[in-house]
């Protein structure tokens, strides 16, 4: 046997044993090169985040970080005595920094992908019917997606500004805010969250319209058919059929939305509209204290990985109802 004969049995074995391995095995073997890089991407930093949570601060050494104080950090933060930025308190909340920031948190996502999936679902429903113009309305809805964050958030800033602007002359004359909404917390986190809104409905806007196009269109024909009205058309066949990529969308948007960070900060600033990803940010840059930024950016990573979970599981009960 010839070295050549020698070095192609070698590579022919891999194959060779691939070929006696059930179909999940061979699908793992696949996913083992997008499996190592999501753990060098992701999950080295998530780990490397999490022990320098478990160090000391240092904030007038040369070294931010100091020895190990194990969990002392998170005890701090959740009984309210962890050093954060004392500017980012906004005297109407009479609670801890970390529940200020992770109610804002929780809040802007809740609200904000309930609004864009309502938004996204009827654009979506209208853009998946067949009209003349269908292409340019279809671009109409993608350009709010298509403007960078800091634009996007000094368009709202231009608008909102109680000098120049004149949303909030408007907004006086109905009674819904204050002279100067950008220094309030509760007027800024209303224009942040309809600033997030108009962007990035268009988003999931064309992920459910992707779901709509997979629908076949003959068991519309056969609902017509049966007398079924557009409701239920809608309730049995249109809702159920998109529901996987309404949750995938979903997905995606609920983990982006609990990583706002741009868009409040060029808008109405972190110390008005305080969110976790802002907390982080202010306290490393800020006041110098890393463990206590590393663990707050580790509890909202956790919180987001809870929130993942509670969709990959709907998703499950879904897949396997339906089998």
């Amino acid at each position: 046997m010839t070295d050549h004969d020698t070095d192609t049995n070698v590579l022919m074995r891999p194959l060779n044993w691939l070929e006696t391995q059930s179909e999940a095995v061979f699908a793992y073997v696949l996913l083992a090169p997008a499996f190592l890089l999501l753990g060098v991407v992701a999950l080295y930093p998530l780990v490397r985040t999490f022990q320098f949570s478990l160090l000391a601060d240092q904030v007038s050494a040369p070294a931010p970080l100091g020895g190990v104080v194990g969990l002392e950090n998170y005890v701090d933060l959740l009984a309210g005595r962890a050093l954060l930025p004392q500017q980012f308190l906004d005297p109407t909340f009479q609670t801890p920094l970390l529940q200020q920031a992770l109610f804002v948190t929780v809040a802007f996502a809740v609200l904000s992908v309930l609004f864009e999936t309502l938004l996204g679902f009827g654009q979506a429903l209208v853009l998946d019917q067949d009209f003349r113009g269908r292409r340019w309305v279809r671009v109409a809805i993608i350009i709010p997606y298509a403007i960078p964050i800091v634009i996007q958030a000094m368009i709202f800033f231009l608008i909102f500004n109680p000098t120049i602007g004149f949303g909030t002359e408007f907004m006086q004359s109905i009674g819904a805010f204050g002279s100067n909404p950008l220094a309030s917390s509760s007027d800024s986190f209303l224009i942040v969250l309809v600033a997030d809104i108009w962007k990035t409905s268009a988003f999931m806007a064309l992920l459910i319209l992707a779901g709509l196009q997979s629908v076949d269109r003959g068991l519309y024909d056969v609902a017509k058919v049966s007398g079924a009205s557009a409701w239920q058309q809608f309730k049995y066949i249109t809702l159920p059929l998109v529901a996987p990529a309404l949750l995938v969308a979903m997905l995606f948007r609920t983990m982006d939305a609990m990583r706002i960070y741009g868009l409040i900060d060029a808008t109405a600033g972190c110390q008005t509209v305080p969110s976790l990803s802002c907390l982080v940010i202010t306290s490393v840059f800020g006041t110098r204290r890393w463990a206590t930024a590393s663990a707050v950016a580790f509890l909202t990573a956790v919180v987001i990985g809870l929130l993942v979970l509670v969709y990959l599981l709907t998703l499950r009960n879904r897949e396997v109802g339906m089998t």
